[in-house]
């Protein structure tokens, strides 16, 4: 079989999640980092077709969770952003770059914390993500946790666990505009009142 062969069968076992069809594509000679649709290597379009067996085969077999797509996606910041803790935690187990940056110039943890992956904002604050980081848009973890956020019980434990980790609550916004600010205009009473308490302590 050609290698162009060995890819479609690389391409295949990722579709079937088949982690035995993975490694069997790549001893078979499928490259590893080859560049499919939208320059996405296989671990990327694994993880972006939350294929988490093959990912993990993939990341086994030494494929780089750091490779970015066009759209600046890696493994890493994917499954991050997405809440896919199996894969992210198999790239962190593999070399992932937590200081790494998406399109937006943010960190993996900015939008776990938009969206409130309570499971995945630990994992990636224990493994030492940037807490302030401020992206593009001038947001911060916390920030975009209010300001994206609604308030619920996820998003109230997202900031508490972002303070926990050392967030400082008093990071505005490209405006001026502080997380309390944003919490009370948004009626984020829960939240505000974690923020009061930070505050507070300093």
């Amino acid at each position: 079989m050609s290698v162009h062969d060995q890819q479609a069968a690389l391409t295949e076992a990722i579709g079937r999640d088949d982690a035995a069809g993975v490694t069997a594509a790549l001893e078979a000679g499928a490259r590893l980092e080859e560049r499919g649709a939208q320059g996405a290597t296989p671990l990327v379009a694994a993880t972006k077709a939350r294929r988490t067996r093959a990912a993990l085969a993939l990341l086994e077999a030494g494929a780089d969770p750091n490779a970015q797509d066009e759209l600046q996606d890696s493994a890493f910041l994917y499954a991050g952003a997405e809440g896919l803790d199996e894969i992210l935690r198999g790239t962190l187990e593999h070399g992932a770059d937590v200081r790494s940056l998406n399109r937006y110039g943010g960190t993996a943890l900015i939008p776990a914390s938009e969206h409130a992956h309570v499971s995945t904002i630990k994992i990636l604050l224990a493994a030492g993500v940037p807490v302030d980081h401020v992206n593009n848009l001038g947001w911060t973890a916390l920030l975009e946790a209010i300001v994206l956020g609604n308030g619920d019980a996820d998003h109230v434990e997202a900031v508490r666990l972002l303070l926990a980790a050392g967030a400082d609550p008093t990071v505005a916004d490209g405006e001026g505009v502080t997380p309390l600010e944003h919490a009370s205009k948004a009626g984020q009473r829960e939240i505000a009142a974690l923020l009061e308490q930070a505050l507070a302590g300093r």
